[in-house]
């Protein structure tokens, strides 16, 4: 960088604000999350609901300050839990400097994506004209997959919908237009101070962040209904001279679930708990003794005292 470029970028206001990572389940959302934070802050799995939280990643550069909010995917929902994700995506667009809007590619526009840019809208409406109105992007993610001239069609009909400032076609895992997708969130975002340290990264708690690190490997090593009905709580973190050990229980919801966490003589337990630990490791920058315990809880997607226990619903 020269002299003037040097002045010029010093000249720039500064800018921050909240950007609302949005979108059906598995459009990449954690992707994008994650490779602007260039580590793994959110989990990532081929099954949908596998974000179950609001996710702050906060990301800083020298003229800006962005705050990522990772989201549940949108969809209709079946338990106490399912309303709860729905609300805190939705939650979300109320609070948002910068919605990003996220499809899938390969898939096109659906009716889902429809009633999510239906609900964009009307958070437009409603906010226009207060003291913060928010600017709505769209992210056509995965375009590693799809041939270009298939793309085209859907670039137009997305910019004729009227409701997006820019309509970017990115790949987060190949990092295809993710630096015009961030200059273009930066753009729109407002004037502001920094509101968080440059090294801090998220605001999630270690607890936090062993939790879905473990149930990360569940969702990975589990199939069918198995995925959805598990969940993780950190019973217990113990600093010792060696190594922090970590005591954790899988919640299901039925014993043939538990079985299968399980496995054929602990098998598949054994796995889980290997691979958790090697990620717990990268993360903790120690050794780590994981101790499991698969736990049957009925209906614990709709159960508010576990729902409470689990940290998905506020005491």
């Amino acid at each position: 960088m020269d002299r003037s470029e040097t002045r010029r970028v010093k000249a720039l206001p500064h800018r921050s604000g909240f950007v609302g990572i949005v979108g059906r389940p598995n459009v990449g959302k954690s992707t994008i999350l994650n490779y602007y934070l260039g580590e793994k802050v959110t989990i990532v799995s081929p099954r949908p609901q596998t974000t179950r939280h609001r996710i702050l990643g906060v990301l800083t550069r020298e003229h800006a300050q962005v705050m990522l909010l990772d989201t549940p995917g949108l969809q209709e929902p079946e338990h106490t839990l399912g309303r709860y994700m729905l609300k805190v995506a939705k939650g979300v667009l109320e609070e948002a400097d910068v919605v990003v809007a996220v499809i899938d590619a390969r898939v096109g526009l659906t009716t889902h994506d429809t009633w999510m840019f239906d609900d964009i809208s009307r958070v437009l409406r409603q906010r226009r004209g207060g003291s913060a109105t928010p600017t709505a992007l769209l992210a056509i993610n995965k375009v590693d997959l799809v041939k270009k001239p298939r793309l085209l069609p859907l670039l137009d009909a997305c910019a004729k919908l009227g409701l997006f400032a820019d309509c970017v076609p990115v790949s987060a895992l190949t990092g295809e237009q993710m630096d015009v997708l961030l200059e273009r969130i930066i753009a729109h975002l407002p004037e502001g101070p920094q509101w968080y340290e440059p090294r801090q990264r998220t605001d999630q708690t270690t607890p936090q962040r062993i939790r879905e690190l473990i149930r990360e490997q569940l969702l990975l090593a589990t199939r069918q209904e198995v995925p959805h009905a598990v969940a993780v709580l950190v019973d217990n973190i113990e600093e010792r001279p060696r190594v922090m050990a970590i005591q954790a229980t899988i919640f299901v919801e039925r014993p043939g679930q538990k079985a299968i966490v399980i496995g054929r003589g602990g098998a598949l337990l054994k796995r889980i708990g290997q691979l958790a630990r090697q990620e717990l490791e990268r993360l903790l920058g120690r050794k780590v003794y994981l101790g499991l315990w698969v736990k049957v809880a009925e209906e614990w997607r709709s159960d508010e005292r576990i729902l409470r226990q689990l940290g998905y619903i506020a005491e």
